[in-house]
This record gives C-alpha cells, structure tokens and sequence, in this order.
C-alpha cells in the first residue's frame, strides 16, 4: 500500500466532494438529553443517537461519537455505540471515533484493535489518538490503521485553553510540541499518503507550520467554542482541502426534531462550504 492514496483517503475524499467538509459530533452530554426531554439513561442516549443517524445520514461527510458520552452508561452506553457505529457505516456515513486513546505496547495494541480491527462491534473508519506518551507509542493503531485502510487524526494543538502549556512549549531547538507531532505526522505519510490526520483546533491562532501537511485536519471548535466558519479561512490559510471543522453542541441544540436538526447541520455545512470557497 505504501506510496500509493490511502483507502482512508479515497473514502473521505470521495464523503466530502459529495457531501462538504463538515464534521458533526455526536456528543449525548447530560444537559443536551435533558434539554431534548429525554432521561439520562441508556434509553435517553439511544433515543438521542438515533435521532443524530436519522438527521445526519446522507446529509453530512463524517460524524463523529464522542465516545466518553457513551461510555459513561457502562456496557449499555457501549451496546447504543456499537449499534450507532454499525448504522452509520451501513449508509455510508464515515465516522470518526472520538477516543483520543493513547498508550503503550499491548494496552495501545488492544486500543486500536477495538477501534480499529476489522471483527471488532466498534470499529470505526478513523480514531482519534494521543501521542502525548511519545510519537512511537502510537505504532500500534498505526499498523492496524494500515493493515484496514483506517484513518487516524493525532492531536497536535487541541482547542482546550489549557492545552497550550503543554502543546506550544518548546524544544532547545525552538520547535513546539505540537509542532513536532505536525512533522512526525508528515513523515509517516510520506511513505502511507494521507493515513494520519491531525487534530487543530478552529478556536484560535495555532502557531502551526502546516505547509507540509497534506492529510486531513479535524478542527473542533465551531459553534459552541467560539469558532465561526468565517474564522476558518483565516486560521488554516493553507489547509482547507481536507480541513473538517467539526460542531457538537452548536448543532445539537436544534434537537429533538429531526427536521430541525438537519436543518442545523446543512446550514452550518453550507456556511463552511461558502467561507472556504
């Protein structure tokens, strides 16, 4: 598969020529299902997730579980997931778990085969990951992510203010810790184009030489963080055909209705689609 596009890649540009760069996050918080009239419980979150399938579906490129939300209902929460996964794969809707897992060895292993392994109930077409144990602890979920044609996005600068003490420190050399995973990321596609994404938050300046980067970009921020399509053009000047600015809450809030909700999601779609023009 080296030197030649990732399957992961075919998928999501394929997902966002037909369908805008948009990325909705499926985020089932306590206050969101309250607000929705429905209990904070396995039945409020499945009635909440099938309400996010059936709105999204066909409308939007990639959706994407927050997958704390569910894990906080136990195997239940975890049983909803695996349906929600298994459903939005079926229709063709690219999801993006969520995880942010980051470990090493076996424990990293067993991570990317639950998230990344072809047999596994919550298989996904792409992971989030942290390398924030070291850029090689990552390998695991890099050669499963491989062997599946899965993607993986690696945060580099998050959109979380108290992120950046950690994330824009700097080397002797004067090379941030974001900035380093930026380049170990455009490393590793150098030999598996496009496979690794990375994760760079929409809500502020991120300091960021992006000029060699050519995967994706997952941009959380939009709606209730503070971000605005309009910010987009600005912050990612040169990384905007495989940028996919990602909204949770700004969107859900339309919710209960279906119609309302998918009203929600193509208005901010189209609002990205025009900004990045």
């Amino acid at each position: 598969m080296s030197g030649h596009r990732h399957p992961w890649v075919h998928r999501l540009k394929a997902a966002v020529e037909h369908r805008g760069r948009l990325c909705v996050g499926i985020d089932p918080h306590p206050d969101l299902l309250e607000s929705w009239g429905l209990p904070a419980t396995a039945e409020g979150l499945e009635t909440f997730a099938e309400i996010c399938v059936e709105a999204f579906v066909g409308e939007v490129a990639v959706v994407k579980p927050q997958v704390a939300f569910f894990e906080a209902y136990g195997s239940a929460g975890y049983a909803v997931l695996e349906r929600t996964i298994s459903v939005l794969t079926a229709a063709g809707t690219l999801v993006v778990a969520d995880a942010k897992r980051g470990d090493i060895g076996s424990t990293m292993a067993a991570y990317a085969q639950c998230w990344l392994g072809a047999r596994s109930p919550l298989s996904s077409d792409a992971l989030t990951v942290s390398p924030y144990l070291g850029f090689g602890s990552l390998d695991p979920a890099l050669s499963l992510a491989v062997q599946h044609g899965r993607g993986l996005f690696v945060l580099a600068r998050t959109s979380n203010p108290e992120g950046g003490n950690l994330q824009a420190s700097r080397s002797p050399e004067g090379v941030s810790v974001a900035q380093s995973m930026v380049d170990a990321a455009v490393r590793f596609n150098a030999t598996e184009p496009g496979l690794m994404g990375l994760v760079v938050g929409a809500t502020r300046g991120h300091g960021l030489d992006l000029s060699n980067f050519s995967g994706a970009i997952l941009a959380p921020g939009l709606g209730a963080q503070g971000a605005t399509p309009a910010d987009l053009r600005e912050i990612f000047p040169d990384s905007r055909k495989l940028l996919l600015p990602s909204s949770s809450r700004g969107i859900l809030r339309a919710g209960p209705s279906v119609t309302a909700l998918r009203e929600a999601a193509l208005e901010v779609r189209d609002e990205i689609e025009s900004a990045l023009a």
